[in-house]
């Protein structure tokens, strides 16, 4: 993903936090302390200057009582275009078992051979 590209995502995803926040009828403060985040960085992340790893995505959905497959996809972890993939990077990003550097380790791999397997137009075999 270029790098304009992250920084749009990014302030996209800020502004839609933002929105939800006020539909909510919550303070900053007090979806940060829903969230179990600093109020600094729920700010940061409204004004599209943080990156949320997917765990807070997580969090604040909860808060929200948003979806958190819709914040990935506005974060652009997961790509709403990706059909049956999407379901295996909710999978590995949903594991409370795996660390936010395994789950990027395995999101980063499974893309790998996406794009492998997009490239040759092979199959892959069952």
């Amino acid at each position: 993903m270029a790098k304009g590209k992250v920084g749009k995502t990014v302030e996209s995803l800020g502004e839609y936090l933002k929105e939800q926040r006020v539909s909510a009828q919550l303070s900053l403060r007090q979806l940060a302390e829903q969230a179990g985040v600093s109020n600094p960085y729920l700010s940061q992340i409204e004004r599209g200057l943080r990156r949320p790893s997917a765990e807070v995505l997580q969090q604040i959905a909860k808060a929200l009582r948003i979806s958190a497959e819709q914040l990935y996809i506005r974060a652009g972890i997961v790509d709403p275009h990706a059909g049956a993939g999407s379901s295996v990077e909710l999978a590995i990003l949903g594991d409370a078992k795996l660390t936010e550097r395994q789950k990027q380790s395995l999101l980063d791999v499974y893309a790998s051979f996406l794009a492998v397997n997009g490239a040759s137009g092979d199959e892959p075999a069952n």
